[in-house]
């Protein structure tokens, strides 16, 4: 039987190997033929099979080449990322027309933000826990303590009363505390019904209860596969994870997925290949996984979040406006139509996307 997962590793680590590693033919041993195939060597590298000219074997460049060939910690990167934040089309167009040495690959730029995506999400110090449902009617219940203590208070007041002024005032401060009790009243109440309706705890252990209770409501035709999902949802934190190794080891499905529908906007139009297309969509991507991990780290800090939240609407399609504009050379018009249909087009990759990765983590 196939593992899915291992599966997903081996095309991830494939596409990761393949994307990175160059020679570097940095200062090392010479040699006046190539160690490899025994070529005569006339300059850094060897004419005949690229292999580096000086071979290293320090541990110290050891170091470097996993620096250099994981995160690309060179001048490339310096320069592809600034490009990708505010010039994406001048950077897609550029790539496409070869000028690719100084920029880092647009599949070595997805992997790597992707896997930073996940490992911030993964490992990142999660938000402070918000008030669950208890600790609301909690606050509910001691509010109205406090308001019938302050109703109490008045009427003594009104009882002490001596002077009509001071009666009437009285009456005025046991009317309001009466309002105020009301009130807090209907606040409990209503807590107390949200709370008989959902039930105590988050949605996490209410979805775990009910599937260990055999109440989900699920019946499907195909009972091996109700049995994986009741399994599932036994134990929330454990699918939540699952999903999200399916969703990091598969993530590069969205290429294949999202290269036609972008194809479907030039469809009309000459000049244009699947690999430029593709090239599009990875460093599009790129962006989002950027935009997605910014966001990650912002989640732990309210104010930004809320920021976030309120400009990205604007960031996404203004940055597809503008790779679109600058990498397929389009007239203002074109490009805004295009973003248009692109941004239903996006959703519909999603959705197909979030589908396999569904199914393959239920398999």
């Amino acid at each position: 039987m196939v593992d899915i997962g291992s599966v997903g590793d081996a095309a991830t680590a494939g596409l990761v190997a393949g994307a990175i590693e160059k020679p570097t033919g940095k200062a090392g041993e010479p040699h006046h033929l190539c160690s490899d195939c025994g070529a005569e060597l006339t300059g850094r590298f060897c004419a005949a099979c690229g292999q580096p000219a000086h071979v290293h074997r320090s541990l110290l460049h050891l170091g470097e080449e996993i620096l250099h060939g994981v995160m690309h910690f060179d001048g490339r990167l310096w320069r592809t990322i600034p490009l990708l934040l505010f010039r994406p089309g001048q950077l897609t167009r550029e790539w496409v027309q070869g000028k690719r040495t100084r920029y880092v690959s647009p599949l070595a730029m997805f992997l790597f933000t992707v896997f930073v995506m996940f490992m911030l999400i993964s490992y990142a110090p999660a938000p402070l826990p918000t008030k669950t449902l208890a600790t609301v009617r909690a606050e509910a219940a001691a509010d109205v303590a406090n308001r019938a203590t302050a109703l109490a208070r008045a009427e003594e007041a009104l009882k002490a009363a001596t002077t009509d002024e001071a009666r009437a005032e009285a009456q005025a401060g046991v009317k309001a505390a009466q309002a105020e009790l009301e009130s807090a009243r209907e606040d409990l109440q209503g807590v107390s019904t949200a709370a008989d309706v959902m039930g105590e705890g988050d949605w996490k252990e209410r979805l775990s209860r009910s599937a260990h209770e055999g109440k989900l409501g699920i019946n499907l035709p195909n009972k091996k596969l109700q049995k994986k999902i009741e399994h599932l949802a036994e134990n929330p934190d454990l699918a939540i994870y699952k999903f999200q190794q399916t969703f990091y080891k598969f993530s590069f499905l969205l290429i294949p997925i999202s290269i036609p529908f972008v194809a479907l906007l030039f469809l009309w139009k000459r000049g244009f290949t699947l690999y430029d297309h593709g090239v599009f969509v990875l460093y599009s991507m790129t962006f989002m996984s950027l935009l997605i991990t910014v966001m990650a780290v912002a989640a732990r800090l309210p104010i930004a979040w809320t920021v976030g939240w309120a400009v990205i609407p604007f960031i996404v399609p203004a940055h597809m406006f503008f790779q679109l504009k600058g990498a397929y050379g389009l007239s203002w018009f074109s490009a805004a139509w295009r973003t248009w249909f692109l941004l239903w087009f996006c959703f519909w990759a999603l959705i197909i996307f979030g589908l396999v990765v569904v199914r393959l983590g239920l398999m």
